[in-house]
């Protein structure tokens, strides 16, 4: 294969990454908002789309070993490979997680709702969803700058997490019917938190990408 050849493969599948990236984004989004508004029907809707992701990332690891077998790929350009791989297994998780979260939506439908509580989870998935939003950014311009300073971030996702923790042990105090909404409350912001640590981890495969160096951000 010519080097403009395998240079346009190597394209493709940082694009495809990419496309995969936003259509967890857009999926995630799908879910906060269903689980904020109580929208069950957008929650099927996230639920019916997970094949989705996953095919993505069949292809991408198809295509990944494909190219690393028949080119045998060394320095920057395995580099590439090899954080689309990893990276993109980061991506589906994401994408299990929002379905999790989707599953909350519905099985909280119907109970004790506490609205202080969700109020703060908007809040803590709006940050997230920032997270998301600017990994993806950092990989496709390969930013190692901007990928330390959004992997940073991720404490303050941890803040949020253990304050909204405190909020509704508070508030199931107030209002013991709510307890099993409290249950859904506790799990939703344990997805929000890794779905922050799978945006990390995108931003640790950026500075690999760059460096060589696989580092803990």
């Amino acid at each position: 294969m010519l080097r403009t050849q395998f240079e346009e493969e190597l394209d493709k599948l940082h694009n495809q990454f990419y496309v995969m990236g936003t259509e967890a984004l857009s999926q995630f989004k799908k879910s906060l908002r269903s689980f904020v508004t109580h929208d069950r029907d957008l929650a099927n809707e996230v639920i019916a789309n997970d094949e989705k992701i996953n095919e993505y990332e069949v292809k991408l690891e198809k295509k990944s070993l494909e190219i690393i077998a028949l080119q045998q790929p060394v320095s920057h350009d395995l580099r590439t490979v090899i954080t689309v791989l990893k990276a993109s297994s980061d991506i589906e998780r994401m994408g299990d997680h929002a379905v999790s979260m989707a599953h909350a939506t519905i099985s909280t439908k119907g109970e004790k709702r506490l609205p202080e509580v969700e109020k703060e989870i908007a809040k803590m998935g709006a940050a997230v969803k920032v997270m998301i939003e600017e990994a993806l950014n950092a990989y496709i311009h390969a930013d190692e700058t901007k990928a330390r300073e959004i992997a940073a971030s991720d404490d303050n996702i941890d803040v949020y997490f253990r304050e909204i923790q405190s909020l509704t042990v508070e508030e199931i105090k107030k209002n013991p019917d709510a307890i099993v909404t409290g249950k859904d409350y506790f799990q939703v912001i344990m997805y929000l938190e890794r779905i922050g640590d799978y945006a990390r981890n995108i931003c640790e495969w950026v500075v690999y990408l760059k460096t060589g160096k696989i580092i803990e951000l």
